[in-house]
């Protein structure tokens, strides 16, 4: 059973990928080799930097098993 979560900020993205990387039991650079991204990249986005690539943010998502829904009303 999936659980969904409604994302509301930066700050709640990056909490749950964070969550979701210590569930699996990865250091944030295992999850960069794994992303394809630098070690600097995932702190970055973990603090919620607001200047992230969305397509790297992509990348760690897939990684991580979570995916990216939008509900246009």
């Amino acid at each position: 059973m999936s659980k969904k979560t409604t994302i509301d900020s930066v700050e709640q993205l990056a909490e749950s990928i964070k969550e979701k990387r210590k569930l699996q039991a990865l250091t944030q650079e295992e999850l960069a080799g794994l992303a394809n991204t630098g070690t600097r990249f995932i702190i970055d986005l973990e603090k919620a930097k607001p200047t992230c690539q969305i397509a790297k943010v992509l990348s760690v998502l897939k990684v991580l098993g979570l995916n990216l829904e939008l509900d246009c009303e």
